[in-house]
């Protein structure tokens, strides 16, 4: 287990304590929009759970698979990996608290080859490419279908009174203390035995609901939702009360065993509908909402820094009767309260209809968007109708770091020493020095690396100068004969994506 550093813990608490009263400091000015950003999260999401693969598949299968995947998602731009660890209530990591999952090595509970450990090794492969990587856990859900054989260790055996059945899923109650205290050891768990650098819920909250179904809480709302004075007209707000507790709760955990460790939401693509609203606040749209049918308070988390960013699921066409595309961006825009946004984007959807360029162009064009998630990733592997070679060749054409997460920590990391090129075993180097901690992260975790011509003036913020984002102290540079001078930049990033002031400069012959 990693050790915490303290002074870290101390200082990102007392901001806890004080942005449940506030909003969230605003986003650094170098969050740039614009045709090619400089910073821009670029995510995609790699499902699990129905993914039946894995389990004909042995560990060195599985390596060599991901390692292509990995490689290629990173030549198509994409920053940040969004990983499903844990569909069912199970793990797709080795677990004290859960199962092996079933999606994993076809039974629950059934351990894989040598205990291969999946999480662990993407993690590695992740931050070897430069890429982030997002533990992804849906919350509540124990069954996909009811019918699911649990492992004799699966936490429904030891507590079934905490389960519900509800559209033949097996559910968390949301409404009782004993499910969020077990989700944010779950969540503890994986924190401070793995790097992650977020853990990640999408919109399975409440569940989807069904017409003439109702969710069996009937029990949890006597007990806790009665005895807080909730009328039984007031139980939708009872189990908004609910998520909101898991949330903060969550946040909580997080902070206080691995402060920089983010946390983020990727909710249904609409909040509320304008006619669900008095106010006209909601968006012009018809089609489900968070609050009113997942309760899922979502604007309230990001108001009160209970989460670190926000990717609303737009998953739907521009001109989609119900849920338009460009009025669900310009809704979420408007109500962004200075956090960290990206938006979801379905590419099958997105592709069939051929709308891939005026959706970049349209959330670029939006001031407090910034970034995007692709669903799912296996879509980009397949380059479904072009996508990747879309990707690649203009709209991530040249690298982007991620939005820095001011809020959390807003100053530059130092800067590198000693810059040096010269002649190595491995080639003509670039190399250079920097204090770096896996605990602190005020310290360097990765190095931008940008070339300019000899007398061209120096402009940090154009991406089109990055010629690497590396996790390593050198970069092997293109000799070519000494024909030509440039100036090479280098800065150091830290965990939050603070970047050093200047960075570091050395004229080069190549």
């Amino acid at each position: 287990m990693e050790k915490v550093n303290y002074k870290w813990l101390f200082y990102l608490l007392v901001l806890f304590a004080t942005s449940c009263k506030t909003q969230q400091t605003i986003l650094s000015t170098d969050v740039s929009q614009g045709e090619h950003p400089k910073r821009e999260f670029r995510g995609a999401w790699i499902q699990t759970a129905f993914q039946g693969e894995y389990k004909s598949m042995s560990p060195g299968e599985i390596r060599r698979s991901f390692a292509r995947k990995l490689n290629f998602l990173q030549s198509c731009g994409i920053n940040a990996i969004i990983f499903q660890v844990r569909p069912e209530a199970d793990a797709f990591y080795r677990s004290q608290l859960e199962p092996w999952s079933r999606f994993f090595t076809g039974k629950q509970g059934l351990a894989p080859e040598g205990d291969f450990d999946l999480m662990a090794y993407l993690i590695n492969e992740c931050h070897k490419r430069n890429m982030e990587f997002h533990a992804w856990l849906n919350p509540y859900r124990a069954s996909t279908a009811g019918n699911t054989q649990f492992a004799d260790s699966h936490i429904y055996h030891q507590h079934p009174e905490w389960f519900v059945t509800y559209n033949k899923q097996i559910l968390f109650d949301p409404g009782l203390p004993q499910s969020r205290q077990f989700i944010c050891k779950v969540v503890k768990d994986i924190i401070t035995r793995y790097d992650v650098d977020a853990i990640h819920m999408d919109d399975y909250f409440y569940p989807y609901p069904v017409a003439g179904e109702f969710f069996p809480d009937e029990n949890s709302f006597e007990k806790y939702g009665l005895a807080k004075g909730y009328s039984y007209d007031q139980k939708g707000d009872w189990r908004r009360a609910n998520v909101n507790k898991l949330i903060r709760q969550i946040k909580r955990t997080i902070m206080l065993n691995k402060p920089w460790v983010r946390f983020g939401i990727s909710p249904f693509g609409i909040y509320r509908n304008k006619r669900s609203t008095p106010d006209d606040s909601g968006s012009n749209t018809n089609g489900l909402q968070n609050y009113d049918d997942l309760y899922a308070d979502v604007t309230l988390w990001v108001k009160q820094g209970w989460i670190d960013y926000n990717i609303p699921q737009i998953y739907w066409e521009i001109g989609h009767p119900k849920a338009d595309y460009i009025t669900l961006a310009k809704w979420w825009n408007r109500n962004a309260n200075n956090g960290h946004l990206y938006i979801g984007q379905d590419v099958a959807r997105t592709m069939k209809a051929n709308q891939l360029h005026e959706k970049m162009r349209c959330e670029r064009s939006l001031s407090h968007i910034s970034g995007n998630c692709f669903w799912p990733a296996n879509e980009i592997l397949w380059n479904n109708k072009g996508i990747a070679d879309s990707l690649k060749q203009h709209y991530h054409r040249y690298p982007a770091l991620i939005p820095a997460y001011t809020h959390m920590h807003d100053r530059a990391p130092k800067e590198v020493k000693r810059l040096k090129a010269e002649w190595t075993e491995k080639g003509y180097l670039l190399h250079w020095q920097a204090e770096q901690s896996a605990t602190n992260p005020e310290l360097a975790n990765y190095f931008v690396i940008y070339r300019f011509e000899n007398k061209e003036n120096i402009d940090l913020n154009k991406s089109s100068h990055i010629v690497a984002i590396t996790r390593n102290c050198f970069h092997i540079l293109p000799y070519d004969k000494g024909k030509r001078k440039y100036r090479y930049v280098v800065t150091a990033v830290d965990r939050f994506h603070n970047e050093s002031l200047k960075g570091k400069t050395k004229k080069v012959k190549l």
